[in-house]
């Protein structure tokens, strides 16, 4: 099973982006728009204080006729953040974003110290790429042909 700190060397950009509580949400929306993101982290003296989303910005900014260049983030902040630790599995990671409906999860080592931010589509691309694996492997062994770990 592939683990999250698996997970995060195979991404490589190890950059997190983040916005303080008291900074707007025109200036959210402008970093995950420039960053091509759809989440960042809301840091408050290093520490997590909260996750924004372009879905935070459609159903509590612009469905209820807010504007997003006075509205702070802390207004629309999702507080209870769920985190996850190297060590588990991209498993433990898929059902715990299905069971919360979310999309991103941080990463935090034992020392609550923040590692990366992981989303649904990293996992969802580690699970293709480990069934591609384990497929063609059979497709070998049903063939016959080592395949070319084997050779």
């Amino acid at each position: 099973m592939t683990t999250v700190a698996e997970i995060l060397r195979t991404k490589g950009n190890s950059t997190i982006y983040s916005v303080s509580p008291t900074d707007t949400m025109l200036t959210a929306l402008q970093l995950m728009a420039d960053k091509g993101i759809g989440a960042l982290l809301v840091l408050e003296a290093g520490e997590i204080a909260g996750i924004v989303t372009e879905r935070d910005y459609a159903r509590k900014i612009a469905l209820q006729g807010r504007s997003s260049a006075v509205t702070r983030v802390d207004e629309v902040m999702t507080r209870k953040v769920h985190c996850v630790q190297p060590h588990q599995t991209s498993e433990e990671c898929m059902s715990l974003m299905t069971s919360n409906r979310m999309r991103h999860l941080p990463v935090i080592n034992d020392s609550h110290e923040l590692q990366g931010l992981i989303s649904i589509g990293d996992i969802v691309k580690e699970i293709i790429s480990a069934q591609q694996f384990t497929i063609e492997q059979l497709e070998h062994y049903i063939s016959g042909t080592p395949s070319v770990n084997q050779a």
